[in-house]
């Protein structure tokens, strides 16, 4: 009788034990997929790969994740031999970057940018562009507020920079600074020769003589006018003690509406640059390859004279977006219109 019910038993197709071992195994197989296809469709699985030639990819992400992507993250994954090329922008300006983006992927340099979101508007836009080339660093600033040179907008803009460039140095990055309003004629990267912890362009419209010297330039009054508007800073601790340096000086100059000069970034820039010049390696570039827009685009005699030496040039000493835009029009400088797909962010809409 033993053996008839052993026979029975065996001849079972599946026990109880047997049915909820398959079942586990299935509900195993069901939370595997679940994690892993999320996972493999997020935006940092789905760039890590992507090579500079190839189209972004169609994210299918909620767009609310890119609030949790981190400067760490964002510059770990652009930063290309230790740098990064930054700047730091606010959607209505999208068009601006979309030409300086054109004219550094022209140099094959692009991959190395990262865009510091202003706005939560840029932030999506480009991160659906291209994915993970744009961080926001809260808090957000207002996309609708002015922000042209004067405005507490653009003080409020150019105020964080310092802070933003002192924060990746201290993730052992190399960092590059640009406003939107350039373009890239050339490499940059020949001139940042040396150990020099800063290299920066002076704003000045007088003519210097091609040897210029490559130290602070003298001061009038105490006050020099280097522009902060490109800046290459080494990760060493020169670099980061002019940095908290600047920040120091814009907290010490708050926004005001009273005054007759508006404050803003600049000035502050250029007395860290005085009160820590013993202890700053700095190095000024050559005029004739980084001229400012009060030189470039009001001398052509001298612009003829240094014809091929132009590395970097400036739309600065205009006020105005659509003047700025129209003056790059008409020196065949706004690529946007003819040169989109040259761009990593594709035809804006």
């Amino acid at each position: 009788m033993a053996q008839q019910q052993q026979r029975s038993i065996s001849n079972r197709p599946i026990s109880f034990i047997n049915r909820n071992g398959l079942f586990l195994l299935l509900l195993a197989l069901l939370v595997l997929l679940g994690v892993y296809l999320p996972l493999s469709e997020s935006p940092l699985f789905m760039f890590q790969n992507r090579t500079p030639s190839s189209s972004p990819p169609s994210p299918s992400f909620v767009v609310s994740d890119w609030r949790d992507y981190s400067l760490a993250q964002a510059a770990k994954f652009v930063a290309k031999n230790g740098t990064v090329i930054v700047c730091s922008v606010s959607y209505p300006f999208l068009p601006f970057l979309n030409n300086w983006l054109i004219s550094i992927s022209r140099q094959k340099h692009h991959e190395k940018v990262l865009v510091i979101a202003e706005d939560y508007a840029l932030l999506y836009k480009v991160n659906e562009k291209w994915p993970g080339h744009a961080v926001l660093i809260p808090p957000a600033l207002d996309p609708k507020a002015a922000h042209h040179f004067g405005s507490q907008g653009f003080y409020n803009l150019t105020s964080r920079r310092p802070q933003h460039l002192l924060d990746i140095l201290e993730l052992g990055y190399n960092v590059m600074y640009n406003d939107v309003d350039m373009v890239w004629l050339q490499d940059p990267f020949k001139y940042l020769q040396g150990g020099h912890d800063v290299y920066f362009m002076d704003d000045m419209t007088a003519i210097k003589p091609l040897n210029h010297s490559h130290g602070l330039p003298p001061s009038r009054n105490g006050v020099t006018y280097v522009c902060s508007c490109m800046i290459f800073l080494r990760c060493t601790s020169g670099a980061k003690l002019l940095l908290k340096k600047w920040v120091e000086e814009i907290r010490a100059q708050p926004w005001s509406n009273t005054e007759a000069k508006k404050p803003h970034d600049q000035p502050a820039f250029n007395r860290a640059l005085h009160k820590t010049t013993h202890q700053v390696d700095v190095y000024l570039l050559p005029q004739s390859a980084f001229p400012s827009g009060g030189l470039y685009f009001k001398n052509r005699k001298w612009v003829n004279e240094t014809k091929g030496k132009h590395v970097i040039v400036h739309n600065n000493y205009i006020v105005g977006y659509n003047q700025k835009l129209k003056r790059f029009q008409d020196f065949g400088l706004w690529l946007v219109d003819d040169f989109s797909h040259e761009s990593p962010l594709g035809k804006l809409e």
